[in-house]
């Protein structure tokens, strides 16, 4: 049976979704960005988060550590990591603090190699950025760093257990490759 009650909440809705759409429709109401636009913004993860997920699945592959344990050392899921290693989910300061404890780094690490202002963009907006005291670093592209052959070759040396053939290694391989110039 359709009483007044329903007859009332169906009408109700009709008028909510109707508000909705003009509202919609003309960008926002109130000057703000439309549904479509924060949507948008929602899905598209931030340059930056982005490149703090790379640096952690950096280190974490670098340590031969899987996403399962290092959830499981700071009370995550595997998925929870996925997202922070994607960019998806943002990764707060407390959370920082403690991935770079765990994976035994500074916190300046995930931000090492951060491309230019002119490559961090983020809603059609430049993000400025500020300069620092700190040197400008040569980094490797970003390529280099998460090929498989580089993530095996410095396993490999970090399993050798004494520390002067480590050195000696090392130095024969930098003897090898062509004056950085």
């Amino acid at each position: 049976m359709f009483d007044g009650t329903q007859k009332a909440r169906g009408k109700r809705r009709s008028v909510q979704r109707a508000a909705g759409a003009a509202v919609e429709r003309e960008g926002g109401g109130m000057g703000g960005p439309s549904a479509e636009d924060i949507g948008e913004r929602e899905h598209k993860p931030s340059p930056i988060d982005v490149h703090v997920g790379s640096r952690v699945r950096l280190r974490r592959t670098l340590l031969g550590m899987s996403q399962e344990k290092l959830g499981e050392a700071l009370g995550l899921t595997f998925q929870q990591i996925q997202k922070y290693e994607r960019g998806v989910n943002r990764i707060g300061a407390s959370r920082l603090f403690d991935l770079a404890r765990v994976l035994d780094v500074p916190i300046s690490f995930f931000f090492d190699d951060m491309p230019g202002e002119s490559a961090v963009k983020s809603g059609g907006t430049t993000r400025p950025t500020f300069g620092g005291m700190a040197e400008a670093q040569e980094g490797f592209d970003d390529d280099t760093l998460h090929r498989r052959e580089t993530l095996e070759l410095v396993r490999a040396y970090y399993r050798i257990p004494d520390p002067a053939v480590r050195k000696r290694v090392f130095e024969l391989i930098k003897s090898l490759a062509p004056p950085v110039e």
